[in-house]
């Protein structure tokens, strides 16, 4: 995979109360992702950036939920994210990307 398709499928990584919780008691990170991304290029992508051995990846979609305004209702894009458990030992540092 060439470096600029690295880029494009981690988009960011995900901050919630969950993703914390999974960090600290599995070892998992999530990111947010592209939508036609597979699990075996966010495999790729992650150890390619991060210099770590990914062990799993489990994604799923999130579908955007709908919102009510004045003009109607509208719909906020569905978008996808990952989960990566990295080996035992290993962890990602998310402030340092080389």
């Amino acid at each position: 995979m060439n470096q600029e398709r690295l880029f494009q499928v981690l988009r960011a990584p995900h901050a919630s109360e969950k993703a914390a919780v999974v960090a600290d008691l599995n070892n998992q990170y999530v990111f947010k992702v592209s939508l036609d991304a597979t699990k075996s290029e966010v495999k790729t992508a992650v150890e390619a950036l991060f210099k770590v051995k990914v062990e799993t990846v489990t994604t799923l979609r999130v579908k955007g939920k709908i919102k009510r305004n004045r003009f109607g209702y509208t719909t906020k894009p569905s978008w996808k994210k990952a989960y990566v458990t990295v080996a035992q030992g290993q962890e990602i540092d998310l402030a340092t990307v080389e």
